[in-house]
Order: C-alpha cells, then sequence, then structure tokens
C-alpha cells in the first residue's frame, strides 16, 4: 500500500494538465447533457429514474430489430408502431449506454394473407437478427402466433424479445381451459425466459370485461363468439369463465369464419337467443367490423356490443361503419383522449404523434414507445454489447413510471405487472374514454 502511494504522489505532477484536460471535458459533457435532458420532450420523464441516460456513442452501435406486417391490412397499425418506436428513439438522441442506435422494422407479413404474418417469415427474420452481431434486442410480434415462432429460436441465444400486444396468457402463464398443453414451458428451453410485454395479458383483460358486464353493465346472458385467432380464441375465452363464474349465463360459444362474406344466419341465430350481450374476441384482422355491421341489421342497441382491445383501431370503426356507435372496447390502459386529459409524459407522446402522423394514435401505440424506453434504459445500464446482460436488465425493469402515469415492474414470467384497464365507447365515431374498470374477480 505504501509503495502505490509513492507512486501516485511521484506521477500527480506530471499527469496534472492530462487530468486536469480530463475533468474538463468531463465537466463539459455533463453540462452538454444536462442542457440536453433539459430539451428532450415531456414524454421521455418516464422510466426508472434512478437510471441516468447516457448519450455517447463512442463505443460503437447496437442495433434493434422489430419483425410485423408492414403492409396490407397492417399498414396503419403497424406503421405507427413503428413510427412511435422512431419517435422515442430520437427523442433520446438515438443512443444508449455509450452505443449508437439503429433501428431496421423488418415485415413478417406476405400479400398472400393479406399482409398477414407468415410463420416462414417469421423465421426468416428471427435468423437475420441472430446472425447480426451487433442486434441486441428483437422487438415484436404482433401476433402471438408468430411469437410462438420466435420465442424458442430467440431464448436458446439468450435474445431478449420484448412486445407491446402479442397477449395471448399461454407465451407466459398457464390457465387451465383457456392454454394449450405444455404451455409456457414449451417455449423455453433454455429454462430462462427471454419474452417480455409491457401490455397486460388477455386472462387480465378477459376478467376485467366480464366484471364490468356483470357489475356495471348488468347483463346476464351473453354470447361469445371469436376469429378463431390465437389472441381472440384466447380473450373470448377468459371472458366466458369469467362471466360464467360471476353469475352470467353464456348462450353460446362458437368461432366465425373471418374470411365469410356475410354473417346473417349467425347473428340472427343469435339473436334467437335473446342475449344482454355480444362479447366478440378479435384482432384487427377479424372482420369484426363487418360482423357488427350485420348484427345491428337484426339486434337493435338493447343488445351490447364488446369487444377486446385488438378493436380498438380505426380499421374495426371503418369496416362497421354506422354500427359502431355505441359498440364498447376495453383497454389495457389509457385512450388517446384520456390521456390528452390527464396531462403530463402521456399526454405529450399523444400530442407530438398526432402532429407527426397526422391522426390520433391507435391506443396501444403508447406502449411502443414505453417498450423503447424499457430496452434504451437497459442498454443505459448494461453498457456493453451483451444480450445475455441485456436481456437480465431488461427482465430486472422495475419501478418504472410509465405513459398512462403508473409506476410498474415486470414479473418473473416477463408480464407487466400494471392494472390499469380503462372502458371506451364508440360516440359520434370517435372511441371515447367512458371509465376504469377492475380485473379484480366480480362478487
Amino acid at each position: 500500500m505504501e509503495h502505490r502511494s509513492e507512486l501516485r504522489l511521484t506521477r500527480r505532477p506530471l499527469l496534472g494538465a492530462a487530468a486536469m484536460l480530463t475533468l474538463g471535458i468531463a465537466r463539459q459533457a455533463q453540462r452538454a447533457s444536462l442542457a440536453a435532458a433539459q430539451d428532450m420532450p415531456e414524454s421521455t420523464k418516464i422510466g426508472n429514474p434512478a437510471i441516468p441516460h447516457i448519450t455517447t456513442t463512442d463505443k460503437g452501435t447496437i442495433n434493434l430489430y422489430s419483425s410485423w406486417p408492414l403492409s396490407g391490412a397492417y399498414a396503419q397499425i403497424c406503421g405507427d408502431l413503428v413510427a412511435a418506436i422512431q419517435m422515442c428513439l430520437d427523442d433520446y438522441g438515438n443512443a444508449a449506454g455509450g452505443y449508437a442506435i439503429k433501428y431496421i422494422p423488418l415485415d413478417d407479413g406476405i400479400a398472400a394473407n393479406n399482409g398477414g404474418w407468415d410463420a416462414a417469415t417469421e423465421s426468416k427474420n428471427v435468423n437475420i437478427v441472430l446472425n447480426d452481431p451487433d442486434a441486441m434486442v428483437f422487438i415484436g410480434p404482433l401476433d402471438s402466433g408468430a411469437a410462438k415462432v420466435a420465442i424458442p429460436i430467440l431464448n436458446a441465444a439468450s435474445m431478449p424479445i420484448i412486445t407491446c400486444v402479442a397477449t395471448y396468457p399461454g407465451l407466459t402463464t398457464e390457465i387451465p381451459g383457456v392454454t394449450e398443453q405444455g404451455e409456457p414451458g414449451i417455449y423455453y428451453p433454455t429454462g430462462k425466459r427471454n419474452f417480455m410485454r409491457n401490455s397486460p395479458a388477455d386472462d387480465v383483460q378477459g376478467v376485467a370485461a366480464a366484471n364490468w358486464a356483470l357489475t356495471e353493465l348488468g347483463a346476464r346472458r351473453a354470447y361469445v363468439l371469436h376469429d378463431q385467432g390465437l389472441y381472440g380464441k384466447g380473450v373470448a375465452e377468459v371472458f366466458e369463465q369469467a362471466f360464467a363464474a360471476g353469475g352470467g349465463e353464456i348462450l353460446g360459444s362458437e368461432g366465425y369464419d373471418r374470411h365469410a362474406f356475410d354473417y346473417q344466419a349467425l347473428v340472427s341465430a343469435i339473436a334467437s337467443r335473446d342475449p344482454d350481450l355480444v362479447y366478440c374476441g378479435a384482432s384487427v384482422v377479424g372482420n369484426a367490423g363487418k360482423l357488427l355491421l350485420d348484427m345491428r341489421s337484426v339486434m337493435d342497441d338493447d343488445v351490447v356490443f364488446l369487444g377486446p382491445d385488438g378493436l380498438m383501431t380505426e380499421t374495426f370503426l371503418q369496416g362497421a361503419d354506422w354500427a359502431a356507435e355505441g359498440a364498447y372496447i376495453t383497454f389495457a390502459g389509457y385512450a388517446p383522449d384520456e390521456l390528452l386529459r390527464q396531462g403530463g409524459p402521456g399526454a405529450d407522446f399523444v400530442a407530438r404523434f398526432t402532429e407527426l402522423r397526422h391522426r390520433a394514435p391507435d391506443s396501444f401505440i403508447t406502449y411502443a414507445y414505453e417498450m423503447t424506453a424499457v430496452i434504451i434504459q437497459a442498454i443505459d445500464q448494461v453498457g456493453e454489447k451483451d444480450r445475455a446482460k441485456i436481456l437480465d436488465a431488461m427482465m430486472a425493469t422495475e419501478n418504472f413510471h410509465g405513459l398512462l402515469g403508473d409506476t410498474w415492474s415486470f414479473t418473473d414470467t416477463g408480464d407487466t405487472d400494471s392494472s390499469i384497464f380503462s372502458l371506451s365507447q364508440v360516440q359520434d365515431g370517435v372511441l371515447t374514454f367512458q371509465q376504469t374498470i377492475s380485473s379484480e374477480p366480480a362478487s
């Protein structure tokens, strides 16, 4: 110890000028960083406040990839996701942990499926990402079926995968009567979780919808439909279980053909059962707009139409046309109009996104921005180009102040513990916030 002390004393005069120069540069960088922080938009005041943002880029480049449909029926929705991610990266200076951050959106859709996802294309995209040594995080997919393809491949390489959608419960948890045999373990061959989602899973949303229908609406007789997709079927089954458990009567439950030209026979048969409510589990491409249009031709407004957040889109409203008026849609979060009313980072995001895209965002786009901030903070913490370490940092996300005004963390399963759910209704052609709803079991 004494010898080392003598060396420091001997060298101090020789290194004094260099040390002073280094200190001066550090102070200039600190002042620049503080000035940059002051210029950052209100929506960047999210995340864990204990994690400082690093704006330097001297360590090289980290690539972030996303994989979801970018054409056909998905062009607007996924185009907005891409825009929200890039907006967040721009807001944070396209930098994190000493690296320049580059975002590359991949398309997993094919024309033969109206732009919808394709398993072979999803696999191809996953391998593109794995073979890029600068790729550290895989964003997406949009559809839970595509996530089934991507997660196991990425799991074997300790590649983090994060989505703001893909909310099928079986990707992370086992629910009797809803999830498939072997789920979710079959998606994690290494035994370690690598999949995260910052929007609540459908098992929670389905319960919240059933609770509202029973306790607030006073519905007692429900008919349940789904578009036969993994997402639509899953959330419909959860709603059905929760509605029956709460004392409601399920008049019938079935999948419908999302490609059908019309649904007159189906809705006429449902009308004959005299339901209080029709619950439709469907995604944006589930043709639920046409289904509702035909439903209103034989059932008046006394029969309530209720759907999940897969219908919280302009595409659904356009498909249903005049028949959309009065429809109720649940959402894990808040609709844009409510975020604007609340103010703060969420309102800033909605206002700036509306200016950028010349229209209000679909409701779940807020999660895309927030998800990108999760990635940025993880890279800031790790400061290395290391997939496994970045994965660990992302999975350990806690005390994250979100755009919705809440504070959340990831659970051991990779799910958010956020419990904000809301109900919107179509009024004058616009999805309009009505109230918050609870996912606690109905009494």
